[in-house]
């Protein structure tokens, strides 16, 4: 299936169909799921993309909303029958984060915070391997494979010309110095940040140590934003065991509001790239070898 493919896509444009149905008769969710003898929570995660709608679903909803038309049903029925596929990821089986790739696929911009390590889809083969088997102690050499190849498929929104994924990172200096998989991955792997930052829908900075106290040392975020609902923006912190999702606006805001703090506070994008390159510099003819558990920082 190409990756192009996202079964999240159609769930959110089919709920924001019936979103927009609902409030036109004037009626609240809770009065729905009262007359479909059904739960509000049901009706709110049909409404979010968050559950999938089928074509009974899509029968009762358009009952109650006094849709008449067959064309309008039929391409609600469409809709809901797309909205069924499996999304491209799912051929790999159980991998991390699959939530997430859900929502990052659908996604047209995402604003994020990393103190450690570089963000996934800036990531070059050798450093994601590095990552993946020094995160994941107890993956298989054929599970590393797998989903060092998922990471790189992911790619393909920050590649894509036609609807390019709107990037905004912001880095801790820590991130660039921690010398994982040896001084030459990380030499490649911010010459490709380098590369990266360039392009015109991607926004890079960085927070130099100097800096000190800083609102994202409470720890990593991202900020997932759609294009079909600017008020339905996710907030995503990654766990060990288990991720969190917030999709409550003051939530959001919150992290928006961090978000925008640490811009102001870290480097503007031309001094970050000098920052990168005096980094790079760093890392040639370096001494470190080649043991991706070497995690010595280079001097400055």
């Amino acid at each position: 299936m190409s990756p192009h493919v996202n079964p999240t896509v159609g769930r959110r444009r089919l709920g924001s169909e019936f979103r927009a149905l609902r409030k036109s008769r004037g009626l609240t969710a809770q009065q729905v799921a009262k007359q479909l003898l059904v739960s509000q929570a049901k009706i709110s995660l049909l409404e979010n993309g968050r559950r999938r709608v089928n074509s009974r679903d899509v029968r009762d909803l358009c009952e109650v909303y006094g849709v008449q038309d067959p064309q309008v049903v039929d391409a609600l029925m469409r809709m809901a029958e797309e909205s069924g596929q499996v999304g491209w990821w799912k051929e790999y089986g159980d991998i991390p984060h699959s939530v997430y790739i859900d929502l990052e696929t659908d996604a047209v911009a995402i604003r994020c915070y990393q103190s450690m390590v570089i963000p996934e889809l800036l990531q070059t083969p050798a450093y994601a391997r590095a990552v993946i088997a020094g995160t994941i102690p107890h993956a298989t050499a054929e599970q590393i494979d797998t989903w060092v190849h998922v990471r790189l498929r992911r790619q393909w929104r920050v590649d894509e010309l036609d609807r390019p994924l709107r990037l905004w990172v912001v880095l801790d200096e820590s991130a660039l110095r921690r010398v994982v998989g040896g001084s030459e991955v990380m030499r490649e792997q911010l010459e490709r940040l380098l590369d990266l930052g360039g392009r015109p829908h991607i926004t890079e900075q960085v927070i130099p140590h100097q800096l000190g106290a800083h609102p994202g040392m409470a720890g990593q975020f991202s900020i997932i934003e759609f294009a079909d609902d600017s008020d339905r923006s996710v907030v995503y912190l990654e766990g060990l065991t288990s991720d969190l999702y917030l999709e409550k606006p003051l939530d959001v805001q919150r992290y928006a509001v961090i978000h925008e703090s640490l811009q102001a506070r870290a480097l503007d994008p031309v001094a970050s790239g000098q920052l990168i390159t005096d980094v790079i510099k760093s890392y040639i003819g370096a001494e470190f070898g080649d043991s991706a558990h070497q995690d010595v920082p280079p001097p400055p």
